[in-house]
């Protein structure tokens, strides 16, 4: 079963975002920040998607994001961005970003999101 990491720390678009995604089929772990979810991408097998959020306490997402990178164990993860700031402001700081998801989006435009990143057919 496909597993993707949801690092969000409002607790309300979390669990929409889990309901959404477990509704689809997936498995889904949830983080609260960066710093939660590199704990998490500790643990094995490692999710097959990351969506993150980029402004949280303790770590944000492009933090996380160039932790993942600078491990070569992480690094191939996809990360999926969900943010309400501008476009070119996350492309500036998400470097590395497999997809960009502006807030708000529909439920339908967020697992579209997620099926291009991972390569299925659904």
């Amino acid at each position: 079963m496909t597993t993707i990491l949801v690092v969000e720390d409002e607790p309300l678009i979390a669990l929409a975002l889990k309901a959404e995604l477990e509704d689809a089929g997936y498995r889904v772990v949830t983080a609260v920040n960066g710093q939660q979810g590199l704990e998490q991408l500790a643990e094995a097998p490692h999710p097959d998607l990351v969506l993150t959020d980029m402004m949280m306490p303790v770590m944000d997402g492009p933090a996380m994001m160039k932790a993942m990178a600078d491990d070569p164990e992480l690094a191939s993860i996809p990360v999926a961005v969900l943010s309400s700031l501008p476009e070119a402001t996350i492309r500036a700081r998400a470097k590395g970003a497999a997809w960009i998801l502006r807030q708000p989006c529909s439920t339908d435009e967020m697992l579209a999101a997620v099926v291009r990143v991972l390569g299925e057919t659904k």
